[in-house]
């Protein structure tokens, strides 16, 4: 009899994992990583770190972000040498370009994330935050941050409120979503000199941001806009990125070439590990057992093992690979 359950068991499982496979029901999950020079969002097989597609998109492409059911990305078109604005929508099943939306006077777009639906971007030479509805196909929401260079954002866990770091302007912007995007709505934090990474902790309660200026960062309480405490941190902090379980902050020396792992709730520098080129973008798989650190000038994604805190592989995606994102369907 029990035997015979076994078998049963197991037939029934291969049964429902042949159903899924021909339904095309099975989950996959990819890296997908943005090459500047070359105009590409490309796929990376997570498993294998194989390159799965090379997808167009517009001018330079600097950040991505993800719909929440992982099937569509969202690409900010920076420009090079010209000011670009617009968004590139990729159909990430189809592996395409779909949609190519005008932002108008949103020129210089880089910072993006996903929040109920919605995507919202910052816009370098408009001053802005703006928010793009996929549905109604227009940006419904502008908040002006009047600071200069709005560069990187981030959104609190409870998507209540943004946080974008100035780099031109030596502040932090803070936006309440919940009300208008009104004066009483947005504050400015001063921080120390050109401020451009920016994440958020995952329990919210503190706001990290590096200071390529200084080489400080300084952490802030979101819920009060104040500044808690700061630390010197390598030489050029250029990008900073928690781990999901909130332990660990990776930090991105741009200047000494390194990959920087702090102790969270120390504030402590527990390893410094070479990169063997410059390390611009950060991004923590879900399941926080590596990161991926994209050196720009060498045309490499590198692999960080968060368990061994050492690099094991590197991915070769094209031209200067910055902004990344992750996405499971």
């Amino acid at each position: 009899m029990n035997r015979f359950l076994s078998w049963l068991l197991f037939s029934l499982l291969v049964s429902v994992s042949a159903f899924a496979q021909a339904n095309g029901t099975s989950v996959s999950e990819y890296l997908l990583i943005l090459n500047k020079n070359e105009a590409q969002l490309v796929m990376v097989d997570a498993e294998t770190l194989e390159i799965k597609a090379k997808i167009a998109t517009g001018d330079f492409p600097h950040e991505v972000a993800v719909s929440k059911d992982g099937k569509t990305a969202y690409v900010a078109n920076y420009g090079a040498q010209t000011p670009n604005n617009s968004l590139s929508i990729i159909d990430l099943v189809n592996r395409k370009e779909i949609k190519r939306v005008d932002l108008g006077a949103l020129f210089r777009p880089h910072g993006i994330v996903e929040s109920g639906g919605k995507i919202y971007f910052t816009s370098e030479t408009s001053r802005t935050v703006a928010r793009y509805d996929p549905v109604k196909n227009k940006v419904d929401w502008i908040a002006g941050t009047g600071q200069t260079a709005t560069h990187m954002l981030v959104l609190t866990p409870d998507g209540k409120r943004i946080f974008t770091a100035n780099i031109g302007s030596d502040t932090v912007t803070s936006i309440n979503l919940e009300g208008n995007p009104s004066a009483q709505n947005i504050s400015q934090i001063s921080v120390g000199r050109q401020p451009e990474a920016i994440d958020i902790s995952p329990d919210g309660k503190e706001l990290w941001v590096g200071q390529n200026g200084d080489g400080m960062i300084s952490i802030i309480d979101p819920a009060s806009n104040k500044i808690k405490g700061s630390f010197k941190v390598g030489e050029v902090p250029i990008r900073v990125k928690f781990t999901p379980d909130g332990k660990f902050v990776l930090v991105s020396d741009a200047k000494a070439g390194e990959l920087i792992v702090v102790d969270a709730a120390a504030r402590k520098e527990i390893k410094r590990v070479s990169t063997g080129g410059t390390p611009v973008g950060i991004l923590v798989e879900p399941n926080g057992k590596r990161a991926f650190v994209a050196l720009t000038q060498a045309d490499i994604v590198k692999v960080f093992d968060l368990e061994k805190l050492e690099f094991t592989d590197d991915i070769k995606p094209g031209k200067t690979p910055d902004g990344m994102g992750w996405t499971k369907f």
